[in-house]
């Protein structure tokens, strides 16, 4: 049997394949999300050492986002900055999970609301993640839907999961319990809310009775993802589902989507697993490819 790669080498692995294949130099802006894998994804694209690079706009999906493009001295240029009516070229993102239609679990950073802001105004948004991220339905392995919401409300949001048959949703707390609940950058809550594996279309198609509407608990994604997102007192939902963003312009949009054009997983044998939309999924063998080091 083969060796294997630490789960940073994994996502490394990941990030620079999905910028080999993403990542435009002339491009005008470009997004750039939360978490450990969005890392090298930056480490990446300093490793091109394009000289139209500092010209373009990097867009983050939060606090920690900003200072990794800060750190890199990348140009940061806040969501609200961008010109009416701009789409960002790309925007790369983790995931928490991803299944076979390309439908994501995000929030586990409590970062979720700006992710689908920026994801949503991207002509493609391109997830990169590790092998532990790869699976066939979400709620797999994952084991919660993260909702952030208006502190006010996150009471009766709490009750209103449960009867949706969420098992023990709760107020998700800080790392030092006294400190109290976490607080996203918009200054809400994050409720974890545990359902049970959710259905893909395919599950459900020629059932009778229909399924997938809750009954039993049991949901397909985006009708569980509409239901939570029309609670009062809810923001955003950490399922993010429906049309991508080429999906979305093909129908005269000019707007992006939830759902990644493409996800990138990097493997513990050191190949990446890429899958695309309406594309038998690839594997790609990187291992020993020199990603290079960014000279200080």
């Amino acid at each position: 049997m083969g060796s294997t790669i630490d789960i940073d080498t994994a996502k490394k692995n990941a990030a620079f394949k999905a910028v080999t294949d993403h990542f435009d130099p002339s491009a005008r802006y470009i997004g750039i999300g939360s978490g450990s894998t969005i890392i090298h994804v930056v480490e990446a694209i300093q490793a091109l050492k394009d000289p139209r690079i500092p010209r373009i706009g990097f867009v983050p999906t939060g606090y920690q986002s900003r200072q990794v493009i800060y750190s890199a001295g990348l140009q940061d240029v806040k969501f609200d900055s961008l010109p009416p009516g701009t789409l960002i070229d790309v925007a790369f993102d983790g995931a928490d999970e991803v299944d076979e239609d390309l439908n994501c679990i995000k929030g586990g950073g409590a970062c979720l609301y700006q992710e689908k802001l920026v994801a949503t105004h991207a002509r493609k948004f391109i997830c990169v993640a590790d092998h532990r991220k790869l699976q066939p339905r979400l709620l797999t392995k994952w084991p919660s839907i993260p909702v952030e919401v208006e502190p006010l409300a996150a009471r009766a949001v709490l009750a209103t999961l449960e009867l949706l048959g969420s098992t023990d949703p709760a107020i998700r707390s800080g790392p030092m319990q006294k400190a109290g609940p976490i607080k996203t950058d918009q200054d809400n809550f994050i409720i974890d809310a545990p359902f049970h594996t959710l259905l893909l279309p395919k599950d459900i198609e020629g059932s009778s009775p229909a399924q997938g509407d809750g009954e039993d608990g049991v949901w397909e994604v985006a009708q569980l993802a509409r239901e939570i997102k029309g609670i009062e007192g809810v923001l955003s939902v950490g399922l993010f589902s429906g049309m991508n963003g080429e999906e979305m312009q093909k129908t005269g949009v000019k707007k992006g989507g939830q759902k990644p054009v493409a996800a990138y997983f990097g493997m513990e044998d050191g190949s990446v697993v890429i899958r695309r939309t309406g594309q038998a999924e690839e594997t790609v063998n990187v291992r020993g490819e020199n990603h290079g080091r960014v000279e200080d």
